[in-house]
């Protein structure tokens, strides 16, 4: 198992690149200013001393020296002890729409983006809860089995995307009953589910569904997504904006928010509806209902200790820096001999 501990440094390798070009700029001025003087070759010669090949070889020197320390400041770190770790929390599945609906801007960037950014924060403050993530449209599908790995979901999160699911529409139901499914036949008051939707569904079986839920002690939680005054729904080609998606009429769509829908879900089985704002999403008040469920122990295997492995970047990097400390910009007897980059003799 291998994990990154400063991975937030990783941005640093952006500045390999910018070295080079630095480099190959200064090189080609050097080479035009030799120029004025006259024919290069000629004026080259004027310097018998002066190596080409070593700067190349210690801008490579120089480079892979920067990426070993980057590498040694992230940290990179190997699992070296697996461990059975017991853990309580409540069993989560997030039921999230991706229609096209939720291409709306009403809120910013648009419905989608704006809930995939209020689940990361929501992994961020989960301990020992499990958690899955159904997407659905026209139909539902599991994106992530249930689990303790919230960095898997943070993942898996990014991924999703409008039109991920080939039929569209709203079909709530068929995303619970798949929840309900991805519970296995454990039974207990620690199971929640909670639906993150601009409530578009125009079928009647999503309530039903949540009642179904909660007799199996399972509570359903709704979060409204969108706005009462609604929002059209953009068409884009090659992730460019092309327009507005329209009806038959040629009239343009405006997707709204269905809070009765959602209400009437979230009361079926016991659970609350939170109508998302422009600050918050709603998914705060929802953490704290899932807190007043009972907690369920059960085990998760996961890596206790890890190895660091920043010495061994750390010291390749001194010694590539003292490497290229050695090169002076002259030629030397074996260069000369090597004639590396055609160098005079």
């Amino acid at each position: 198992m291998y994990r990154i501990q400063n991975i937030e440094y990783i941005y640093a390798f952006a500045a390999i690149p910018l070295v080079v070009l630095v480099f190959i700029l200064a090189m080609g001025r050097k080479k035009r200013a030799m120029r004025l003087f006259g024919e290069y070759s000629i004026v080259s010669q004027l310097s018998p001393d002066i190596s080409i090949a070593k700067p190349v070889i210690k801008v490579v020197l120089l480079c892979l020296a920067f990426a070993a320390l980057i590498t040694g400041i992230i940290n990179p770190q190997i699992g070296s002890k697996l461990s059975e770790v017991k853990r309580e929390g409540a069993d989560i599945m997030i039921c999230l729409d991706v229609s096209n609906s939720m291409r709306a801007e009403d809120f910013s960037p648009n419905r989608l983006d704006r809930a995939r950014q209020s689940i990361s924060k929501l992994l961020d403050k989960l301990e020992g809860d499990r958690i899955g993530l159904i997407v659905f449209a026209g139909e539902a599908y599991v994106q992530l089995p249930i689990t303790t790995d919230y960095s898997a979901g943070k993942l898996f999160l990014e991924n999703i995307d409008c039109g991920m699911v080939p039929a569209q529409g709203t079909a709530i139901a068929p995303a619970i009953e798949l929840a309900m499914e991805s519970f296995g036949s454990d039974v207990g008051k620690n199971k929640a589910i909670i639906i993150i939707s601009d409530g578009e569904d125009h079928e009647a079986a999503a309530a039903k569904a949540a009642g179904d839920a909660s007799a199996k002690g399972i509570v359903v939680h709704t979060i409204g997504i969108g706005s009462p005054a609604g929002a059209p729904i953009p068409e884009y080609a090659d992730r460019v904006q092309t327009g507005f998606k329209k009806d038959k009429d040629g009239n343009t769509i405006v997707t709204r928010l269905n809070e009765q829908n959602l209400e009437d879900i979230a009361s079926s089985s016991g659970g609350v509806y939170v109508r998302a704002t422009g600050s918050e999403t709603g998914l705060n008040t929802i953490l704290s209902e899932i807190g007043k469920l009972d907690k369920k122990q059960f085990d998760s295997k996961m890596y206790t200790d890890y190895d660091d492995k920043f010495h061994y970047f750390i010291a390749a990097a001194l010694l590539l820096f003292c490497l290229e400390a050695f090169f002076s910009g002259k030629k030397s007897k074996l260069f000369s001999r090597l004639n590396l980059f055609g160098e005079e003799k």
